[in-house]
This record gives structure tokens, sequence and C-alpha cells, in this order.
């Protein structure tokens, strides 16, 4: 005789009848079928089984139109994937316009500021020429290689300091939108903002110092901040200088022009020096010091003496010396006990 069961209707278990047919699955709560003998055919089952989609659903399309068959998926090659997994190839990050000038910064403000020292050699040079030709002629093979130095080194260095001021400008862009970016930002200055402040005569002597002060402004270090303001000064000293040695220039008297020719040395000199405060602070904003080593953070915390126990151990009686005796106390008479007491207080 074929064994009674009653299939669940969730998980699908089936469970012998013993007596009475049972309701609930014991195992997951569901609804248990009619019982029917276990290898009864499935028209002498009072339920049948049914296998749907999960997303399928129960209502009929409100067009009341069924929907068009769909074809069975197939392939037409063969399958390649489980064998060769190739690595995921990361997008590569967007080429800049200045990129190449960008990457070059910190060589291209070497450079300006060793062609600025050859300018103030030359110029100094010129003065020592000047200062001899007070008493004796100069051969002309030596003025002519004077006039050389002093024109091409002055050339050099305004056509490399202008590709030097484009490469940090890419720079700048660069780095404020990374810094902006790791906090969750955009930042707020238009590319031609940073173009214009920084490129533009007179009006470059105030803005890269407000664009250079705000990326330091996102990630607070108070290093990065006082050598951003200690170029923002020599800026604008150099600025001052270059300004002042052009209407020198102007001077009628042989004397005045001499000091003209040793200030532009000075000048020079000036320029080099901005140069390197730019490398500088370039540096300092990806962690590094002048030479490019990495800086490494340094903590100073409070030195203390050594801890004192304000009340002294107490000994043991026998083997103990004695301890001595304020002039108050010793100036009384106690008895032993109390000379323990005063002891235990000491």
């Amino acid at each position: 005789m074929s064994t009674v069961v009653q299939p669940c209707a969730r998980c699908g278990a089936r469970w012998a009848v013993q007596t009475t047919p049972m309701h609930w699955c014991p195992r997951c709560r569901g609804v248990l079928l009619s019982p029917a003998p276990i290898d009864a055919p499935a028209e002498r089952r009072n339920y049948r089984w049914v296998a749907r989609r999960p997303d399928q659903r129960t209502r009929k399309l409100s067009s009341g139109r069924q929907r068009p068959p769909v074809e069975t998926p197939r392939y037409q090659q063969i399958p390649r994937w489980g064998l060769l997994d190739p690595p995921v190839v990361s997008a590569p990050a967007p080429r800049r316009p200045l990129d190449r000038l960008t990457n070059r910064a910190g060589a291209l403000l070497i450079a300006t500021a060793a062609v600025f020292v050859v300018s103030a050699c030359a110029e100094f040079g010129r003065y020592l020429i000047l200062l001899r030709n007070r008493t004796r002629l100069i051969p002309s093979w030596l003025l002519h290689f004077s006039d050389a130095m002093v024109w091409l080194s002055a050339l050099v260095g305004l056509a490399l300091g202008l590709i030097t001021a484009i490469a940090m400008l890419g720079w700048l862009i660069e780095t404020r939108r990374a810094a902006f970016a790791a906090v969750g930002r955009r930042d707020p200055r238009l590319v031609r903002t940073l173009a214009l402040g920084c490129l533009v005569p007179v009006v470059n002597l105030l803005w890269p110092g407000v664009f250079l002060t705000e990326v330091v402004a996102v990630h607070p270090d108070p290093r990065t901040l006082r050598a951003v303001r200690i170029w923002w000064v020599g800026w604008v000293l150099g600025a001052g200088c270059t300004v002042a040695a052009l209407l020198w220039r102007t001077a009628d008297t042989l004397q005045a022009k001499a000091d003209g020719v040793l200030f532009t040395a000075f000048t020079d000199l000036v320029a080099a020096g901005v140069a390197v405060l730019t490398l500088w602070v370039q540096r300092s904003m990806t962690g590094r010091d002048l030479f490019g080593r990495t800086r490494i953070a340094r903590r100073w915390v409070i030195a203390v003496d050594p801890a004192v126990p304000v009340i002294e151990p107490v000994q043991p009686g026998g083997g103990a010396p004695k301890q001595p005796v304020p002039t108050s106390v010793a100036s009384e008479t106690t008895t032993p006990h109390r000379e323990h007491e005063e002891v235990l207080a000491k």
C-alpha cells in the first residue's frame, strides 16, 4: 500500500499522513495540500504543480492582448568566457592642453632661475666694464661680447619666464581641481578666471596669492601657508623691482645709467629668487621640501620631570633608619606611640 503524503505548497516537503491531515507545514508554516498517495499519477491528484518566473505578474495586460512569444536566446558563436580573464584596463586620464608644460614645471623653474642668474652676472660684468672705461679704453670685441650676453640673457629670461608662467598656470588648475575633488567639491573658479588672474599684468600681483591660499584652505597646513605668504611678498617685490629698473633706464646722466645697470643686476637676482620661491611653494603643496625630499612630520611633546612620591614609604621599624624629626616636632616631648603616628603622617 502506498504511503499517503501531503506536499507543502511553499517548500515542497512531503509529510506522511498518520491519523488526520494537517493544515500547516511544520518546517516553513506553509499551506499543506490535500493528502494523496506518494506514487499517485497526475490525474488522480487534486492539485498540479505550476512553474512561474519570479517576475511574472498574475494579472493580465490591460489591453487584453497577449504578449508576443519571445525567441529562445542563442549564441552566434562559441562563448569564450571563463578561460581567459584579461585584467580590467582603467580608462586613461583625459589629457589636458598644458600637460606637457605642467609636467615640466619644476625643471622650467630651475632653468628660469639659472638664466636670471646668468643675466645678473652679465649686467654686473657690464658695470665693471663701465668702471674700467673711466680710465682706460675697452676693446671693441669685449663690448660686443658684453652687449650680446646682456641682450641674449634678457631675451631668453623673458621667453623662459613666460613659458614657465603658462606651465605654472596649468599646474595651478590641476592642483586646485585635485584638492577640491578630494573633499567632494568642484573648483569654484573657472579656468578663464584663473588664466586672467595669473597672466594679466598688475592683476597678477593679487590673484595668484588668493588662488594658492584657497588651495591651502582646503587642507590646512601652517608650513604651506607660510610658504605661500613668503612667495607672495617676494612676487610683489620682484614686480616692483622690475618697474623701477625700467624707469631707471630713462635717466640722463652717466652715473645714473651706471647705477641703473647695477640695479638691473639686482633685479635679475630678485627674479631668480622668486623662481626658487615658486619652486618651494610647488613642492610644499605636494608634501616635499625645496630639494624634492619627502617632508617628515615632527611633533613636539612636553617634557615632564620624573615623578617624586609626595609621601615617603613607611619603612620597617627594626632595620630602617630613623627619619629626621622636624624642628617644631623635636621641641615637643612625645611618646614612642606619638612618634610613630608622626612618621605615618609624613
